[in-house]
């Protein structure tokens, strides 16, 4: 599989523009199940879990047409199966957000486990406790999902924790449910937000939006005759390139991007003691050659400061100057880059969901692994400032969340490369 070769102690310096947001685009090409006519999305990011969610929707009979910039047009008039396998959901979680938009369109669903891990405490029961209080008949067997309902029904639904995925597929589902659903303790996530946006661009009637309660008036039919919708900006990219012109030492400019949903992080930044100005879709941060100071994170759902940036701060703490803790709230087990980091001299000491960073100098490279999608980022950021070659393993993990993650860095001044398979 391929590896990341970075050569560190480069100061990075440039201007960089922004990919669509990943996480606003799974949910928005499920809910284009709903649509009766086809639909385009653009600011579409180039990234694995991208093609893996097109494949999914081809294999239902979808008809997807990608054109030069990224734009995907969605016709679902073509379908003839309700079914996401096991063989695509065990590699994305976020294949279960089909779940809603299936059933509330076509009466049924049947949706591998995410994982194919049983459901135990993992947030899947909320979604399938609130669809059955909808009025759908769930059964789970063999790692499956099957669902089945004539026409769901509104109603109240209070969720048990605050959860993005369910919030959104409890959306997507209350969209075409005869009478009213209100969703209490919804998340408020941007990205939450503009599904719901796109909801209501294809005749949804969502009220709240933004808000942690969700008011859903559901219609009889979605859709609406040449519909074009642009994915908002990724705020976690955002934050990473960041990051990476602060552990740096250096200066970037951030384009196509939107600073109003990244208040958390930037304040966090300016406490590290970068210089940080904005417009209304660009960010510029210059440590004007400074060491970052370390600060102290506790994670917790938006507009709190976002779990998918603990990693990337983590890697920001360990070259800091003074000590940081880390308190991770939202996910257990998140901390499987900490001992990564040791390997390159990082001196942090872990006390159950607590990263204690006392930051050194510098780190020293050497070959790391990449155990998930946010960790295999701060791999990256801590090779940037490792001396001499830091080998990063298992990168499939960073192509599901950042396009072209290299060309971008090298692009500011890094020295990296991929080493193909």
């Amino acid at each position: 599989m391929d590896k990341l070769l970075i050569t560190g102690g480069k100061r990075l310096d440039g201007e960089l523009r922004i990919s669509g947001a990943k996480n606003a685009a799974l949910p928005i090409l499920a809910a284009t199940l709903l649509s009766e006519y086809p639909v385009t999305i653009g600011n579409i990011p180039h990234l694995h879990d991208i093609t893996t969610t097109m494949e999914l929707l081809g294999q239902m009979g979808v008809q997807l047409t990608v054109d030069e910039k990224m734009n995907i047009e969605v016709d679902c008039s073509t379908i003839r199966k309700y079914e996401a396998p096991y063989e695509l959901v065990k590699t994305m979680r976020a294949s279960i957000l089909v779940l809603g938009p299936l059933l509330a369109r076509f009466g049924e669903a049947n949706v591998s486990l995410p994982g194919g891990c049983a459901i135990g405490t993992r947030p899947v029961d909320i979604h399938l406790d609130a669809l059955a209080k909808m009025g759908a008949d769930i059964r789970v067997e063999a790692g499956y999902i099957h669902a089945k309902a004539k026409r769901l029904q509104g109603c109240r639904l209070v969720l048990d924790k605050i959860t993005v995925t369910g919030t959104e597929n409890l959306l997507m589902a209350a969209t075409l449910a005869q009478g009213k659903t209100v969703i209490e303790n919804a998340a408020k996530e941007p990205e939450v937000t503009d599904l719901a946006h796109f909801l209501n661009n294809m005749g949804a009637k969502i009220t709240g939006i933004g808000s942690d309660v969700l008011e859903i008036e559901g219609v009889e039919r979605l859709g609406a005759e040449n519909l074009y919708y642009r994915i908002l900006p990724d705020r976690i990219e955002t934050g990473t390139y960041l990051v990476a012109a602060a552990i740096s030492r250096g200066r970037v400019k951030l384009k196509n991007t939107n600073p109003n949903t990244l208040d958390a992080i930037l304040d966090k930044l300016r406490e590290a003691g970068a210089k940080i100005e904005t417009g209304e879709d660009w960010i510029e941060l210059d440590m004007e050659g400074r060491r970052p100071k370390a600060v102290n994170i506790r994670t917790a759902p938006y507009p709190a400061f976002p779990t998918d940036m603990q990693a990337q701060f983590t890697a920001l703490n360990a070259i800091a100057e003074g000590v940081g803790i880390i308190t991770e709230t939202v996910f257990e087990n998140r901390f499987m880059h900490v001992q990564e980091m040791q390997r390159m001299g990082a001196d942090i000491k872990l006390e159950s969901n607590t990263a204690i960073c006392t930051g050194i100098e510098q780190l020293t490279a050497a070959p790391v692994m990449a155990t998930d999608l946010r960790a295999s980022a701060s791999l990256v950021l801590a090779g940037l400032v490792a001396d001499g070659e830091t080998l990063v393993d298992r990168i499939y993990h960073i192509d599901r969340g950042y396009d072209h993650i290299e060309e971008k860095l090298a692009q500011l001044g890094a020295t990296i490369r991929r080493i193909p398979r």
